[in-house]
């Protein structure tokens, strides 16, 4: 089944609100993680990509990790192609002035 069409655009309140609820759930000190946006790009741009996928995972030693995929329009992830992980964590990779940083 193909994605349905959808605005994911959110605003800044919004935003703002989901990340700072996060904590409560923690499971790590880890808020975020960061990619380089030549490296998401070339995700992006193979053929038949059409979306993103996130999977929220685990390290070796526990750490969270956050595993990127493309997606072709029948939902399924593009797994012979570009796959990115070793993001930048946040903590220390954060923006302290931002509002999504709870």
């Amino acid at each position: 089944m193909a994605l349905p069409a959808r605005d994911h655009r959110i605003g800044l309140a919004e935003a703002a609100a989901l990340t700072k609820s996060y904590p409560a759930a923690k499971v790590s000190e880890e808020k975020a993680g960061a990619f380089h946006k030549d490296q998401v790009l070339e995700l992006l741009n193979q053929p038949g990509c059409v979306a993103l996928r996130v999977y929220y995972a685990r390290l070796v030693d526990g750490k969270p990790a956050l595993v990127l995929t493309g997606m072709d329009k029948q939902d399924k992830d593009l797994t012979g192609g570009v796959i990115l992980e070793q993001h930048f964590p946040c903590p220390p990779f954060c923006d302290p002035g931002s509002s999504l940083n709870g």
